[in-house]
C-alpha cells in the first residue's frame, strides 16, 4: 500500500509529508473462503486497506506509533485474526546532517 502522509519528528515532514508505503501480512483461517469461494467468509484486503489508510490520515512522530494504531485497529475489526505483521516504511526521509537514505522502516508483530 502507498501513501503520502505528514508523519515525522521534524517540523517540515509534518508540514510538507512524503512518501510511505505500508506492507500487512495477516494470518487468519481461510478454509471456508477456500471452499466456498465467498468473500464473505475472509478478509476483504480493500476493508484492510480503509484501516490503514485511515490510520495513515493521522499525523504521528514515529512509524513505531503509526504501526501499533494499525495492529490495533485491525485486531478490532477483524476478531478472526490470529497474527498480523505491520512493516512501516518512509521513503526518502529528511535527515537534519543532510544526507541521503534510500528508506527506513518499522516492523511490528503481533
Amino acid at each position: 500500500m502507498e501513501f503520502f502522509a505528514y508523519h515525522g519528528c521534524f517540523k517540515e515532514e509534518q508540514v510538507i509529508g512524503t512518501r510511505f508505503s505500508a506492507d500487512i501480512i495477516i494470518e487468519t483461517d481461510t478454509s471456508k473462503a477456500e471452499v466456498s469461494d465467498d468473500l464473505r467468509q475472509t478478509i476483504n484486503y480493500q476493508s484492510v486497506y480503509r484501516i490503514v489508510k485511515t490510520e495513515m490520515e493521522q499525523k504521528s512522530h514515529l512509524l513505531e506509533h503509526v504501526g501499533r494504531r494499525i495492529l490495533d485497529s485491525i485486531f478490532q475489526h477483524f476478531s478472526e485474526v490470529q497474527h498480523v505483521t505491520v512493516k512501516i516504511i518512509k521513503l526518502n526521509p529528511a535527515l537534519s546532517a543532510g544526507g541521503k537514505v534510500k528508506q527506513v522502516s518499522v516492523t511490528l508483530h503481533r
